[in-house]
């Protein structure tokens, strides 16, 4: 596969892994936090978050395949493990940083 197909591939996968996570994010948020919050699915979604990981598209592509492969609750699972560790460091540094000011 050439190098731009390979670029195609993983940017399709990543779309379809991209929509996993912001359904993953919001449902979360309405489960824990019992509402909607538009700021926080950001945060938790981003291309900047996503880069604390490793390539944004290639993380997200990681999402869509293992939803493809082995569906809803296999990607979920890939996210508890790999993402939501990471977002909750950073969302109580960021709840720490604001009850400072």
């Amino acid at each position: 596969m050439g190098r731009k197909s390979t670029r195609q591939q993983i940017l399709k996968d990543a779309w379809i892994g991209d929509a996993v996570l912001c359904l993953y994010a919001r449902r979360r948020i309405l489960r824990d936090d019992g509402g909607i919050d538009g700021p926080k699915v950001q945060r938790m979604t981003s291309n900047q978050f996503l880069s604390i990981i490793g390539e944004p598209s290639e993380t997200e592509a990681e999402i869509g395949r293992i939803f493809e492969r082995d569906g809803l609750e296999a990607a979920y699972r890939w996210i508890e493990e790999h993402l939501i560790p990471v977002f909750e460091r950073q969302e109580a540094k960021r709840n720490g940083a604001k009850t400072k000011t």
